[in-house]
């Protein structure tokens, strides 16, 4: 029976698969039973009938009566709908062992070759359980074994031959089965553990294939959408513009007020713009400016100030380092993006900016707001697309860029509900990614 057949490789938040994980590690776990009452009951007419061995062939059938039973119940319980625990597989795997050692003891204890069939049971236990179910295995089996070396029914073989070994033997048998179970358990565990690690990597980067497939569609869309835009806001602008110096225009206060709302929204649609294709990864070939870290974040905060006068937002900055970094737009898009979220989340609280460097090579960005916070099934899809609390169909994807831009960066975003009430959601970054080359990274601190 191969490792994989019986590994549960899902993962902890993965409910399907492991539900099917488990009902299938029971379903081997009764083939594998069935193959044990036959090879013992095969075992017994052998050894009592062929070899003239007597044994007590009663008691041992008794026993392998409760195990076919427990394995008739145990087709039962894989046939329900609810899923199948560890708790579960460490009892079946506990009843094995008690019939095993049962049937031990009734044939020679420790003196019978058929004693290192403990060692499968832990085997197949380091392949089913977590590593506190599988100490219960390895504990029963070592005391079902320390247990047999001195009390059991001896075998009745040749008369003549004393059957009785001798306390060293014992002992070192006991060693002997003590490092096979170790060297079992914690080889076998750390196989599992590889290959669940394994399975998470590329179960994640084929996560991330996937976006970066949906983030050059979208890219290609916001460039199509960015070229055949352009040209009627830049028609619109002209017209704007040549109004704005027409006499009837110029002469009516409230209509000049007007057009230059019209023209203050135009240059809006055009930074939007500018932004979907930053944030999907279009970067322009502009020349990089240079700012200081603290002006930055300055910047951020009264840049969307200005575009939201409505709302309330607090920023709060300390222990800055007094580095030169690029002024990032994708990185100002995906602030201003989470601040618009909080907005929407928390209408007419309060909001906070929250900047801060944990240490000298990451800088921390923190939104919070005063809001009802995210529910479970939005913390767990958080980041994915179209996965919006608005309820509108094509919502969703402003988080999904910023987690990606944000992963571009070699960061990363994530999100919480504080204890105090509301939400926070906090982009990381390394410095590195901000600062132009061969920029110091250790600067000295405001």
């Amino acid at each position: 029976m191969s490792t994989a057949s019986l590994s549960n490789t899902a993962e902890p938040g993965a409910v399907a698969p492991e539900r099917r994980a488990g009902r299938a590690n029971l379903r081997q776990l009764i083939e594998l039973r069935w193959l044990a009452v036959g090879g013992q009951l095969a075992t017994v007419l052998v050894v009592h009938a062929a070899l003239g061995i007597a044994l007590p062939w009663a008691e041992m059938l008794s026993l392998l009566s409760i195990l076919v039973a427990f394995n008739l119940f145990s087709l039962w319980r894989n046939r329900l709908s609810q899923p199948v625990s560890q708790f579960e597989l460490c009892i079946a795997l506990l009843v094995d062992v008690g019939v095993l050692t049962g049937q031990l003891y009734l044939a020679g204890g420790s003196d019978n070759p058929f004693i290192y069939l403990y060692l499968l049971q832990v085997a197949v236990a380091s392949v089913l359980l977590r590593p506190a179910y599988l100490w219960a295995i390895v504990l029963s089996t070592l005391t079902g074994f320390a247990l047999l070396t001195q009390w059991h029914r001896p075998l009745a073989l040749d008369p003549s031959t004393p059957t009785t070994l001798s306390p060293n033997y014992l002992g070192g048998l006991l060693l002997c089965f003590l490092l096979n179970v170790a060297l079992l358990s914690v080889f076998i565990v750390r196989i599992n553990r590889n290959l669940r690690q394994r399975d998470a990597e590329l179960a994640e980067l084929q996560q991330r294939a996937a976006e970066e497939v949906h983030i050059v569609r979208m890219g290609l869309l916001a460039s199509g959408a960015a070229h055949e835009l352009g040209t009627p806001l830049a028609t619109l602008s002209v017209i704007l513009g040549d109004w704005a110096h027409m006499a009837p225009f110029a002469g009516e206060p409230e209509l000049r007020e007007e057009i230059e709302e019209m023209q203050r929204q135009i240059l809006r649609c055009k930074a939007i713009v500018t932004g979907i294709l930053m944030s999907a990864g279009e970067m322009r070939g502009e020349a990089p400016q240079l700012t200081s870290l603290q002006a930055f974040i300055d910047g951020l905060a009264e840049g969307w100030r200005s575009a939201h006068p409505q709302a309330r937002l607090a920023l709060r900055s300390a222990g800055l380092p007094d580095v030169q970094i690029i002024s990032d737009s994708a990185l100002q898009q995906v602030v201003g993006n989470l601040l618009d979220n909080a907005a929407e989340a928390a209408p007419g609280a309060g909001l906070a900016l929250v900047a801060a460097c944990p240490d000298e090579d990451t800088l921390s960005l923190s939104v919070l707001d005063d809001g009802p916070g995210f529910d479970a099934e939005r913390l767990k899809h958080f980041g994915e697309p179209y996965q919006s609390s608005k309820g509108q169909p094509g919502r969703g994807m402003g988080l999904f860029l910023s987690v990606n831009v944000a992963r571009t960066l070699g960061g990363r975003l994530e999100a919480r509900n504080r204890d105090e009430g509301g939400a926070a959601v906090t982009l990381t970054l390394p410095l590195a990614s901000l600062l132009p080359r061969k920029s110091a990274l250790h600067a000295p601190r405001r």
